[in-house]
């Protein structure tokens, strides 16, 4: 399948999930310039995409315009070859779920009938529907006892959950999530977001994720559409964001200059990926003993910076999940790596599956 793009006048290929921007803009009869000023950008089938920006930058607004609940003044948006403005606006959104920051579950109807909204709209048979709710449930870490629970029977963090497993009802390729997590407590907020990516890695649907924070969405990204005023800055992977940045907007918001953060998104197969490449290369620590601290090798480079800090090693043992060497990094190589132009981000999915 393929379509056209007005602004590129490009045909391109697409699959079911993929999302395109075309040059879209939105200016509402009250502002006197655009929320959302000539954005174009394409999210491939399967990729979790964050939307980050300061207040007023027009990312809720770019999101909301994916489920038609705002209507663009201006160019088109692509879900697969089906420009949206074509779609009857309900079959539209029963085909993307949509997570917001209050939850928004209907406080009358117990945990199953909210999860079960969308299933009954499109007239599901009911076993099927209770096979549904009980996967999704399970899924997202709540147990069955709660399928008769009212929504303020539930903690913020589980009716979030809930939240959650209502929008992936009817198995929708797309999933739009406008600040989930921003009125969560630390600790829920965090369990919340390796829950994210656990269920990302798993069903691999495309995900538009709105935030301000931006370790939030160093975290959760595979790529991150940095908006300023309405209009896209810079669309990039997070270490290229760190690390290259398009302007000293981009610099200040990412700080680009924390060498922490840029070693959070570096791993630590990547340094024995490049001592494998240097086949000349004669390792720093060839003696093994039983007192040198080991790390994961689906770590990041911040978790091996503060384990030498932590234990007085000069290096470390890198193994893998069954417990076999995979090499050794010291802090020599930590320097190197970060000098170097080799830096390769980590793998969400790899680190989560250990």
């Amino acid at each position: 399948m393929t379509y056209a793009s007005s602004n590129t006048q490009e045909s391109r290929v697409t699959q079911s999930g993929e999302i395109f921007f075309d040059d879209v803009s939105k200016t509402f009869e009250s502002e006197g310039v655009p929320a959302v000023d000539g954005v174009s950008l394409q999210v491939p089938a399967g990729d979790l995409v964050v939307f980050l920006g300061p207040s007023g930058s027009g990312k809720t607004t770019l999101l909301k315009m994916v489920n038609r609940l705002y209507e663009p003044s201006k160019g088109k948006i692509w879900i697969g070859n089906e420009d949206i403005q074509g779609l009857p606006i309900n079959d539209l959104r029963r085909q993307i779920g949509y997570v917001i920051q209050q939850v928004g579950l209907f406080p009358h109807m117990t945990v199953q009938k909210n999860i079960s909204v969308v299933p009954r709209l499109l007239d599901w048979d009911k076993g099927h529907i209770q096979t549904r709710v009980e996967m999704l449930l399970d899924l997202t870490g709540l147990p069955d006892s709660y399928l008769e629970r009212y929504p303020n029977q539930l903690s913020g963090g589980e009716q979030q959950r809930v939240g959650l497993a209502r929008a992936l009802a009817a198995d929708p390729d797309i999933l739009l999530m406008d600040e989930p997590f921003a009125a969560l407590d630390a600790i829920n907020r965090e369990r919340l977001q390796k829950e994210l990516l656990r269920l990302h890695c798993k069903l691999n649907k495309t995900i538009l994720f709105v935030t301000h924070d931006v370790e939030e969405a160093l975290l959760l990204a595979d790529k991150i559409a940095v908006l300023r005023e309405g209009k896209l800055v810079q669309y990039d992977t997070p270490i290229a964001l760190v690390t290259r940045p398009k302007n000293s907007f981009i610099e200040e918001l990412v700080g680009t200059d924390n060498i922490l953060r840029r070693l959070s998104l570096v791993s630590i197969k990547s340094v024995i990926k490049a001592q494998a490449r240097e086949s000349s290369r004669k390792m720093t620590h060839t003696q093994k003993h039983d007192n040198v601290p080991t790390i994961d090798l689906e770590g990041d480079l911040r978790s091996a910076l503060s384990l030498l800090l932590s234990s007085g090693s000069d290096y470390l043992r890198v193994v893998d999940s069954s417990g076999k060497e995979q090499g050794q990094i010291g802090m020599k190589d930590l320097k190197e790596m970060l000098a170097s132009n080799q830096l390769v981000e980590k793998n969400k999915c790899d680190e989560l599956s250990d």
